[in-house]
């Protein structure tokens, strides 16, 4: 195949692949992108777009073709993290994730680190303001190639779901990767998210922060 087939096979992928994410609400940049070759008839060999690209793609299709939905449920969910920040304020949290970039789609979830002294007392934290709440495990890369298992709650806001992971104190400056882009994850005190969710989504949400 020579290096403009390639490029070409390329593209149709991604454009395939941010089309799937969007309108199936897959979460999976990887399934995503098997799925969109094998639906286009490249097979197993394709040449198959970085998770970056997908991700850009997948943002310039939501601002393209998204609507309202869209640009409401990115708003929900901005707005949904600062409310949470606000009241886990002490265990510093940090906003990552789609809500930050804008890649989302309806499935998607807000994402937030925080770091607690002790695990288990962001538990107490939410027994204690009887919030329900289901207990999981995310795993972490970070750049010198190791990986972690760290504490995760879920819990619902309305309409909108809060994924919250429970990192160790001093670790607020060690940020793992990001599972799409594979860079450092851009993680957002509560200032910057409150500024954030002030911006009105169709404007410059996509904009290089």
């Amino acid at each position: 195949m020579s290096l403009r087939s390639a490029h070409s096979q390329r593209d149709e992928i991604l454009h395939e692949t941010a089309r799937i994410i969007c309108e199936e609400s897959l979460l999976d940049y990887k399934m995503a992108k098997q799925k969109a070759a094998q639906r286009l008839g490249f097979g197993g060999r394709a040449s198959l777009p970085d998770n970056a690209s997908v991700q850009a793609a997948v943002i310039a299709y939501q601002k393209l073709y998204g609507g309202d939905e869209y640009r409401q449920h990115l708003q929900a969910l901005r707005q949904v993290a600062v409310q949470a920040m606000r009241l886990m304020a002490d265990f510093s949290p940090r906003l990552v994730g789609g809500a930050v970039n804008g890649a989302i789609t309806v499935a998607h979830r807000v994402q937030l680190h925080v770091f607690p002294e002790q695990p288990e007392a962001l538990d107490i934290f939410l027994q204690n303001r009887n919030i329900p709440y289901e207990q999981d495990e995310r795993r972490y890369r970070y750049a010198d190639g190791s990986e972690r298992e760290i504490p995760l709650v879920r819990f619902e806001a309305g309409d909108v779901g809060v994924d919250v992971a429970a990192f160790a104190q001093g670790d607020e400056r060690r940020a793992p990767l990001s599972p799409t882009d594979g860079l450092v994850m851009k993680r957002l005190t509560l200032a910057e998210a409150e500024a954030l969710a002030r911006q009105n989504p169709s404007e410059n949400f996509w904009r290089e922060r």
